[in-house]
């Protein structure tokens, strides 16, 4: 357990590291303690690294197979959990240099071939299958480790295809629509409020479990099984069969069983989808639901799509001071999977037209869906944005400001400011910071997958992400894409060298996870 050699071929220095013992015989290597030091040299080709752990003759011959080196692996004594873990992490930076010299040869299809990491973390190329063998840079390979996988999730447990950030796992019972004094809260309240005074029947629900089955958010209300929302580049998954809900949509099936207990209820919380960034865009966001159902005997359907129309324009005129009318609403058609006919409210407010809602006739399926009998009995149903009416209406610029704990946004709002028409007043906009990412395109890249990598290294810290150019390649026909990303902060100047060390872990992270090539 010492320092083995060190030479130079080609400019490249090589170094044998032994487990427990690590580079030129430091014990710090098996815990992670040289993990920046071997990444940083590896990232800029200084570095070639040979494993001395317990394997077999076989497995020795298989790695240096693979990696195509004339380096020689020697087997040593140690069998520990650390020993083999060092094993692990230091044959991923031998395929990591490998890759750099002979160019042929993918990471992501030789790292299928390594065990399992004694942690029992999924591999961050799990993430996303690369359909073509790509020739890859040594940085392009740097492995970076997936985050932790949770047991259970709100008494679901996770499966491989779990895909929730810790990032937006910590959004999680926030509830910041039964905060009184927050802009969301506010306005969650000023929905009730005018349901209280029109319907004396109607139930609100603010407390459901976010998350919910794929049965409910999406089978239940007709979403196709290939439809768009269902993939994992735009749907938070805890397991195959259970997700982050994606609408509050996906809780109208268990309260229209409860009919006609309940008639008409509202259910507001907050939802999950992955998204691009912007200031009008984020992962969590809160929605409000509403359903009302009649006797088919009481009731047509052409006086449910009445009553329907009636009630949200009186709604729409409450929230924003308005009355109805031709010169301040209209109604167009669109399409919901969950009703039929769809409709959309519009509103004419600071000289143009702007949509509050989406809301239509329920369909006849989810009727069924919900054990109810659509020849007995139908209704209406709606579903609105609370951020984006609340941005509106108290003039917030950006919707990473709700989640903000400065005091200066905090202290401008409480429980009247509904009534007040409160402004809010912005305090300070430090100045940005731009990074630019280029790359070639892996088939099936999403731009919600890179932007979820950045929001999760830089949070609340990134305010945009935009795509500046795309090509495709005449010959070769590979697409790519640049991206601009926008770091600015919402209380404090942004340094670049803060800045730089979370770009560099994000282009670390993109490559890994998604099989990009960094141009």
């Amino acid at each position: 357990n010492e320092f083995c050699s060190r030479h130079s071929r080609k400019g490249v220095r090589q170094f044998a590291l032994f487990p427990n013992r690590g580079l030129m015989g430091s014990p710090a290597f098996a815990s992670g303690g040289q993990a920046p030091m071997v990444a940083a040299a590896l990232s800029r080709g200084t570095l070639r690294l040979a494993p001395v752990a317990r394997v077999t003759q076989q497995r020795v011959a298989a790695v240096s197979s693979l990696v195509g080196t004339e380096k020689k692996f020697v087997s040593g004594a140690d069998s520990s959990s650390a020993g083999l873990a060092a094993h692990h992490l230091v044959a991923g930076a031998v395929l990591a240099v490998a890759a750099r010299t002979s160019g042929k040869r993918t990471v992501r299809r030789a790292a299928a071939r390594q065990p399992a990491m004694v942690t029992g973390w999924p591999a961050a190329s799990s993430h996303r299958a690369v359909a073509k063998p790509q020739n890859l840079t040594a940085r392009q390979a740097t492995a970076v480790a997936a985050p932790p996988r949770p047991i259970e999730l709100h008494g679901f447990k996770s499966d491989a295809k779990y895909n929730i950030p810790e990032s937006v796992k910590a959004k999680l019972g926030k509830d910041l629509i039964l905060n009184p004094k927050h802009p969301l809260g506010i306005l969650w309240s000023a929905v009730q409020n005018y349901f209280k005074e029109n319907d004396a029947g109607c139930k609100f629900f603010d407390r459901e479990k976010p998350v919910v089955t794929t049965q409910e958010c999406f089978d239940n209300l007709r979403v196709a099984p290939d439809h768009p929302s269902r993939s994992p580049s735009d749907t938070y998954y805890v397991n195959t069969e259970a997700v982050l809900r994606t609408h509050t949509s996906a809780h109208q099936c268990s309260f229209l069983r409860q009919y006609p207990e309940i008639k008409s209820f509202l259910c507001a919380g907050d939802v999950y989808r992955r998204d691009e960034i912007d200031a009008s865009h984020y992962p969590c966001f809160h929605q409000c639901e509403g359903v009302r159902l009649f006797d088919r005997s009481a009731m047509t359907p052409e006086e449910v799509k009445e009553d329907l129309k009636k009630t949200l324009e009186g709604l729409a005129a409450h929230l924003f001071n308005l009355k109805t009318g031709e010169k301040t609403m209209r109604w167009l058609d669109d399409y919901f999977p969950f009703t039929d006919p769809s409709l959309e409210l519009e509103i004419f407010y600071n000289d143009d037209w702007m949509e509050v809602l989406g809301c239509g006739v329920i369909h006849h399926d989810v009727l069924r869906n919900a054990g109810l009998d659509p020849e007995k009995v139908h209704g209406w149903a709606f579903g609105l944005g609370l951020e984006r009416l609340a941005m509106v209406l108290f003039g917030i610029p950006d919707i990473r400001l709700f989640w903000s704990d400065d005091p200066r946004f905090s202290q401008q709002f409480d429980a009247d400011s509904f009534t007040k028409k409160t402004v809010y007043k912005q305090f300070s906009k430090y100045p940005p910071v731009m990074k630019d990412i280029s790359m070639w395109l892996p088939e099936g890249f999403s731009d919600n997958d890179l932007c979820e990598i950045i929001r999760d290294e830089g949070g609340d810290q990134v305010e945009k992400v935009t795509l500046q150019d795309e090509f495709v390649h005449p010959k070769t026909k590979r697409a790519s894409k640049m991206f601009r990303v926008t770091w600015r902060d919402m209380s404090r100047t942004l340094t670049n060298e803060e800045v730089n060390a979370k770009h560099e872990t994000v282009l670390q992270r993109v490559v890994a996870e998604l099989g990009v090539e960094l141009r």
